[in-house]
């Protein structure tokens, strides 16, 4: 039986990459979905392509993740289109590589309120009423780069703000679990989609990046095990993530004798 089958779904940055791949995997198991993401073409044919490929009921909502108004909006429209929201599927994102010297400070803040608080807002939007049922699953897309420590070079302030993210998790499922709630964190490593195209120094070789396929299969996983199970965080990688280079090089010129 598929305890999943008419329970509604939240998922943010869903019109394309990951986000897409985990509504995808979502509506496979029969929940029905209020996708949001800040293009409306891209996220009009998605909600078209999940309805006819899955047969499950869909909404997609306009939503800047940084704006508490759009947040309020997307709650809004999917309470009254459901009349509950079951699963919270934080996914939207920006990334930026720099050195932090050389790093726009414009930057700080777009990634603060997307990565951060975008995430700690809309959870907070949608908690109470899963407090009340006492039953309700989050998954956060945080990072691999929180393995690493120090963070990885030219990544710092994206990594630890995603750092934060982790430990908000962490702690919120402490304060939930009691409420029959559970808190997950998804740790990717380098996935081969758009946000992370751009990213040359990390992406240019495509053997050392992920497909989504992996990250699907972990958030099949963490919304199918029992009731009394909750995976606290799931950290999937590609064996050879670009992220980190030892210290001391594997080939060596060794001085002569």
């Amino acid at each position: 039986m598929n305890e999943l089958k008419g329970k509604t779904a939240i998922v943010t940055g869903a019109s394309r990459g990951i986000g897409k791949a985990l509504a995808s995997t979502a509506a496979s198991l029969g929940i029905n979905l209020v996708i949001a993401a800040r293009g409306e073409g891209p996220l009009k044919d998605t909600v078209e392509e999940l309805k006819k490929k899955y047969k499950v009921d869909v909404i997609g909502v306009p939503c800047d993740v940084t704006k508490l108004a759009d947040l309020e909006n997307l709650v809004n429209k999917a309470r009254e289109k459901f009349g509950k929201i079951d699963i919270l599927i934080n996914n939207a994102g920006v990334s930026s590589q720099y050195p932090f010297e050389k790093q726009p400070i414009e930057d700080f803040e777009r990634l603060a309120h997307t990565n951060y608080l975008g995430y700690v807002r809309l959870i907070r939007l949608v908690i109470n009423e899963m407090i009340e049922r006492k039953s309700g699953a989050i998954i956060n897309m945080v990072s691999g780069s929180t393995l690493c420590d120090p963070v990885p070079r030219s990544f710092v302030v994206y990594s630890s703000l995603k750092v934060g993210l982790r430990a908000f998790g962490k702690g919120l499922f402490w304060e939930l679990r009691d409420h029959g709630i559970k808190v997950t964190s998804l740790l990717p490593g380098v996935t081969d989609t758009d946000l992370t195209g751009k990213l040359q120094e990390v992406t240019g070789d495509a053997s050392r990046l992920m497909t989504t396929e992996a990250i699907e299969n972990a958030v099949r996983f963490a919304l199918t095990v029992p009731q009394n199970v909750c995976p606290l965080e799931i950290a999937v990688i590609n064996q050879q993530t670009p992220w980190t280079k030892p210290v001391i090089p594997y080939k060596q010129d060794h001085p002569n004798k």
